[in-house]
């Protein structure tokens, strides 16, 4: 391997993958990129039903655990992180959301120039690659593959029924003028299979790309610093500790745990705190690691007497033996679900300006994250409050870089996110309980006896546990706790950026992992220097209205 290239990513995840991609575009622009994980470009990875091998294993997961959770009774959260090429993108749902526009005009309003709503859609439409969509709001050639779900399974017609009985509006883009509505999920698939970061942005120029080095089985141990000027990262692959330089900067791409982590260990973050670790420090920046923010999450659980779910059983193995036939010969069927087909964004309380909830309809009745199984089949749905007042911190649990850090997202703590998830619960089980819905399952399995709002919040701490969208460790700003600035380069420090999203200052409203490739999009302009993306202004659903009327 080389040892010096103009940018060393750190990081083969959604953000990583992008800004890499972006960059080598530039024949006189030499990338490398380091992945903990492996390439991770096989049949499991790529076939959408494969998220259900992974997710609850160590396979291509980090598989991280919280610190107890006085909010969940006590309870350690799972925190599933993907390891490979891709990293989330590759062991996700394949949710394609952006988020609600306020929350990137909010981060504008924060004193982050450049990321308003109409400043970042360029980004998105230019990642994009939609089948079907296309107009203002959607690109149709970019090299992230956004499609409709192939499953074709009969509970999608179901779940909107259900949606139209209880009187939700049916929603057919998340992501155009208007977000709120109950609708089916657009994913990011090609042909019926996963289309993740990697295989985006990537793949296609491995081998190709003469100023392109992927290099897998890289633990990164440390940034290496002269004075305050970031120049290399030490690193330790095949057993053997390496050190590689950069003539031009560092990218942070190791995501919302392992970028601050990073840092910490390399002497960046509360000098107070790294001194009592015994870590030389470089700069004090006491942001670093704080500012953890993520989706709090409940599942309703039914189970149902329809193959057409997925379940353990000696008829529904026949099925899947059959299905796996026809995703070899048309990538079509089971094989090709995401799990969570059908959405939702709802608000808990009509006057407010964006909806504060989301919902994942799951063809499968998962209980904690897929690790327990249960006999039969049934379906589930997620509930989570889009933007928590809760907010936790990392911190380092060992100098070891190996040894996983310690992860507090303080679900629940803030007493209005318990209050808010009541409000969730109640409008979601409206849905849930909907004729279409309520004739096509055989028993609740676990909320049959909840009813009153004091048995409703034992069940939320009880059950409740993350939807997998941790940020901010790193966040965006210029106020005193800000690690980077809203050209993403750490303050203080030269020849370093964080590009993944720990950035975000404050959650969107959705799934993360498109916002994190447009972060990865936005950071590459910025570094070569052009100028950003033109902003397009578009109209929310109530100005297009109120212009028509005019």
């Amino acid at each position: 391997m080389d040892q010096i290239s103009d940018f060393i990513v750190v990081g083969g995840g959604s953000g990583g993958c992008a800004v890499a991609g972006r960059l080598t575009e530039d024949p006189n622009c030499s990338v490398t990129v380091l992945e903990a994980g492996d390439k991770a470009d096989s049949w499991v990875v790529n076939t959408p039903i494969g998220v259900v091998a992974m997710l609850p294993t160590k396979l291509n997961n980090w598989a991280f655990e919280t610190v107890p959770q006085p909010g969940l009774n006590g309870r350690r959260g799972y925190q599933p992180r993907g390891k490979m090429l891709g990293g989330s993108s590759s062991i996700n749902a394949m949710v394609y959301i952006r988020g609600h526009r306020q929350d990137y005009d909010h981060w504008a309003a924060l004193g982050n120039p450049g990321w308003s709503y109409e400043e970042v859609l360029p980004y998105f439409k230019r990642s994009e690659n939609n089948e079907t969509l296309g107009g203002a709001f959607h690109g149709q050639s970019g090299p992230l593959h956004v499609s409709q779900l192939r499953s074709d399974n009969p509970y999608q017609q179901i779940y909107l029924e259900a949606a139209r009985q209880a009187g939700f509006t049916i929603n057919t883009d998340f992501n155009g003028a208007e977000q709120e509505g109950i609708g089916l999920y657009q994913v990011t698939q090609h042909n019926g299979e996963r289309w993740t970061a990697a295989r985006a942005y990537l793949h296609p120029h491995m081998g190709k790309r003469a100023n392109l080095r992927v290099e897998t089985g890289c633990y990164v141990t440390r940034i290496l610093f002269e004075g305050k000027r970031a120049v290399g990262v030490q690193m330790i692959q095949n057993g053997q500790q390496t050190t590689l330089r950069a003539r031009r900067e560092i990218l942070l791409a190791a995501g919302a745990f392992q970028t601050p982590q990073l840092l910490m260990l390399s002497g960046v973050g509360d000098a107070q705190a790294l001194q009592k670790l015994g870590i030389p420090v470089v700069h004090d920046l006491p942001g670093v690691g704080q500012n953890l923010q993520d989706h709090p999450d409940f599942v309703f659980k039914y189970r149902a007497k329809s193959l057409d779910l997925l379940g353990v059983s000696v008829g529904g193995g026949v099925r899947i033996a059959r299905e796996f036939g026809r995703f070899r010969r048309e990538r079509r069927g089971t094989f090709t679900s995401n799990g969570a087909e059908g959405g939702g964004f709802l608000k808990t309380d009509p006057s407010l300006p964006a909806p504060d909830i989301q919902l994942h309809f799951v063809m499968a009745m998962l209980d904690d994250h897929a690790r327990k199984l249960h006999l039969g089949h049934g379906y589930s749905c997620h509930v989570c409050l889009l933007r928590p007042k809760s907010v936790g911190e990392l911190t380092l649990a060992s100098l070891d870089p190996r040894a996983a850090p310690l992860i507090n997202p303080r679900f629940l703590e803030h007493p209005d996110d318990l209050e808010a998830m009541v409000r969730g619960f109640k409008l979601t089980r409206k849905l849930l309980d909907a004729p279409a819905l309520a004739n096509a399952r055989s028993s609740d399995f676990q909320t049959a006896n909840v009813h009153s709002d004091d048995e409703i919040r034992a069940a939320l701490r009880q059950y409740s546990d993350t939807v997998y969208h941790p940020i901010g460790t790193c966040k965006m700003g210029v106020d005193a706790m800000a690690v980077v600035d809203p050209t993403l380069c750490v303050h203080g420090l030269q020849g370093l950026r964080v590009v993944d999203a720990s950035i975000m200052p404050t959650l969107i409203g959705g799934n993360t992992n498109a916002p994190t490739m447009m972060i990865g999009e936005k950071a590459a302009d910025m570094i070569r220097g052009k100028s950003p993306a033109a902003a397009v202004p578009v109209l929310d659903a109530r100005s297009q209205a109120e212009t028509t009327m005019a």
